[in-house]
């Protein structure tokens, strides 16, 4: 249930690259408009993120989690049913901070019930990612019929991922979890791993989120002009991203995570170029390698920033799943400009050097102990700092 409402809230997330197009289209905005309301859409998430974080490391509030879903559909909602841009800006923010409040209290109840399970943290991502995938088919499916006016109709997921949350508040509410959220626990934070594996993830975003925004205008452009081609690559984006979680998790019960991040973004370097470089039909093949390259990594961060931080879970959580995850929304109103001013390809080249600084990140860093299925969560163990680890 965790998972599905999980999908029910990044839904809205993705909702905002999907309708960029539509936004040209209907508006006439430019590259760096539509950018602009990627922004909006980002900054207040990137802002507030952290502030829940602290929050439910205080105090369990799970309550937030059906709020958090409702305010995060009603922004995308309204946001086609004015031409204003001022109003669009704002109703697509109102969004952005329903998906700040969901993402740390989520991940919180997340690590609770997984009891520590890579794999169990690895569904709860796909969740999300389905949410992205997903996202440009509903847009898409409502839009093209009627047009924005027909916006209020996406609030539907919204409604159903606020009601499949209620179990899990009872759930939480079971003796053996009772009294573990909110609670400080115990272990040595290793705050200098937290901050690179933090830059690691901000430039894991600013690809990912570059990509989003301008991938279906970009597919547009090499088939043609084709609406349906943008779309497809926008739900190869965020379907590979479906894919690249559940592996992550996988693979992270098998070898260090850091190793497997550290592989997964030197990959995706190839992969991006691809995406940029590579004519015709074959860029969605790259545009799904992308995604999964990117992806692999997604669950781990949370799991790694819980655990370089085990005595600030809800920070960790707040940062690794998004601050840095809607940060890269702040780079994308550079993307927009230089796209105005020579081309896309131009514009979107920038991005293949975003997966290789990851790595380069993730080879410095150590892989903590993590707490094992079973251990009570608020008690991790200490970073380990042995190195003895491989390292791509």
């Amino acid at each position: 249930m965790l998972s599905t409402s999980h999908a029910c809230v990044d839904i809205y997330q993705g909702s905002v690259a999907a309708l960029v197009p539509f936004f040209v289209a209907e508006h006439a905005y430019s590259y760096a408009a539509v950018s602009g309301i990627v922004l909006a859409a980002t900054l207040l998430s990137s802002v507030v993120q952290p502030v829940f974080g602290l929050l439910t490391d205080r105090w369990a509030m799970p309550w937030l989690l059906p709020v958090s879903t409702i305010s995060a559909g009603l922004g995308i909602a309204l946001s086609g049913l004015s031409g204003s841009y001022a109003l669009t800006l704002a109703f697509v923010a109102l969004s952005g901070v329903g998906v700040a409040a969901y993402h740390p209290e989520s991940a919180r109840v997340a690590r609770l019930v997984s009891k520590g399970s890579h794999s169990a943290m690895g569904w709860f991502a796909l969740g999300g990612n389905l949410g992205f995938a997903a996202a440009p088919l509903m847009v898409t499916g409502v839009v093209v019929v009627g047009g924005l006016q027909l916006s209020p109709l996406l609030m539907v997921p919204a409604l159903a991922g606020s009601v499949l949350c209620l179990p899990v508040l009872r759930a939480v509410r079971t003796p053996d979890l009772v009294g573990s959220g909110g609670a400080v626990g115990a272990g040595t934070d290793d705050m200098a791993s937290f901050v690179k594996l933090s830059l690691a993830v901000v430039f894991r975003s600013v690809a990912f989120v570059g990509l989003s925004t301008f991938v279906s205008l970009y597919a547009q452009q090499r088939m043609g002009g084709n609406v349906t081609a943008g779309t497809a690559a926008l739900f190869v984006l965020y379907l590979g991203g479906a894919v690249g979680s559940v592996l992550g998790g996988r693979l992270a019960d098998r070898w260090d995570r850091v190793a497997v991040a550290g592989w997964s973004y030197l990959l995706t370097i190839a992969a991006i170029a691809g995406v940029v470089f590579i004519p015709g039909p074959a860029m969605y093949l790259f545009v799904l390698l992308t995604a999964v390259g990117l992806y692999v990594p997604f669950s781990l961060h949370v799991t790694l920033g819980q655990d370089y931080l085990p005595t600030r879970v809800g920070t960790a959580s707040g940062i690794t799943l998004g601050l840095t995850v809607s940060i890269g929304g702040l780079a994308t109103p550079l993307i927009g400009l230089v796209a105005d001013a020579t081309s896309l390809r131009t514009a979107l080249t920038p991005l293949i050097l975003m997966p290789a600084l990851s790595w380069l990140l993730f080879r410095t860093l150590p892989e903590p102990v993590a707490p094992k299925p079973g251990v009570a969560v608020q008690q991790p163990e200490p970073a380990r700092r042995d190195g003895d680890h491989a390292r791509p």
